[in-house]
């Protein structure tokens, strides 16, 4: 049987991760019976509301969208039966739904995580990735249940977390896996193929929210743990420290691990074109790309041309 008759499918995502798994299944030729997604939200610094992401590439290609402000409401579950989807698909949508509504299409739901579950239940499995240090992460497809990603997993394929990697990059990187990831589950559920693997509780760790504030580095770490925090931070919320009382923000380093140091952590060091070397708790970071809160983002050798980084300064 074609599966690309066969599964009406309804889409519920809203970040930029969501679209290339929306973008394979309409080249796939499934039907999408709807795009369910956020409001609009107010962006920048005119609060103009802006469209999801996921919304805006549903429209360009003629999918219905609907932008329910909540999900657990008889209106909103009406509509579900009107659609009569033989399957949900989410990625990212960012709401937990009821178990009506994951019950209600034939097939049930499938979601696609940005993790290797259990590991990295929640809402920010790509950035603590990197944060805590790992070398791998990847995808997982899994049936939704009412829990925080603690449903019957699905499919699962890996990437390597290369030792300079931002959270951007791998965002982007992980969000066309996730799409790979998916089209091969869909082809098996519809040969009848597909296998579930129960999570294994104990052995879960959990992704919460990003905050501004999780941003703000602590000299006493060790330099690698404040690498992975700058690349873990960027591009959102950013790594940022103090210096001379002006907020400083940290894009990119390299980090030395070093144990006897003999040097007080935060100090400068050394301020050259190759950066500015900051000594840790353990270890040295180079700084290699900075931005002030009154300036552009730039590489350190750009910004000692025009500005001066005393040497004995310490960073807070």
């Amino acid at each position: 049987m074609n599966g690309v008759k066969f599964l009406k499918i309804v889409f519920l995502g809203t970040p930029e991760f969501a679209v290339p798994s929306l973008e394979m299944l309409v080249k796939e030729g499934y039907e999408i019976a709807a795009v369910i997604t956020q409001p609009d939200k107010p962006k920048g610094r005119g609060n103009k509301l802006t469209a999801p992401p996921i919304k805006e590439f549903a429209m360009t290609n003629g999918i219905k969208v609907l932008q329910p402000p909540k999900v657990r409401t008889s209106e909103f579950f009406h509509e579900l039966q009107v659609l009569a989807p033989d399957l949900l698909v989410t990625v990212a949508y960012g709401k937990i739904l009821p178990v009506e509504v994951l019950d209600l299409p034939k097939f049930g739901c499938i979601n696609v995580h940005g993790s290797l579950l259990p590991k990295y239940r929640g809402a920010a499995p790509i950035h603590w990735a990197i944060i805590n240090g790992e070398k791998v992460t990847g995808i997982t497809t899994m049936y939704t249940d009412v829990g925080m990603d603690t449903g019957d997993m699905l499919i699962k394929k890996e990437i390597d977390i290369s030792e300079d990697i931002t959270v951007g990059e791998l965002h982007d990187e992980m969000a066309v896996l996730g799409a790979e990831v998916l089209k091969g589950t869909l082809i098996n559920l519809v040969k009848g193929t597909l296998m579930r693997v129960p999570q294994i509780d104990n052995e879960s760790t959990y992704a919460p929210i990003i905050k501004k504030e999780l941003g703000e580095i602590n000299w006493n770490k060790a330099s690698v743990e404040i690498h992975n925090l700058v690349r873990g931070t960027n591009p959102w919320p950013g790594a940022f420290t103090t210096y001379k009382s002006e907020r400083m923000r940290v894009w990119k380093t390299k980090f030395q691990e070093s144990e006897d140091l003999g040097k007080k952590p935060g100090i400068i060091c050394k301020v050259s074109d190759e950066g500015i070397i900051v000594s840790t708790g353990s270890g040295f970071i180079t700084i290699t790309e900075i931005q002030f809160d009154s300036g552009k983002k730039m590489g350190v050798e750009e910004y000692i041309r025009g500005h001066n980084l005393e040497v004995g300064t310490i960073l807070v």
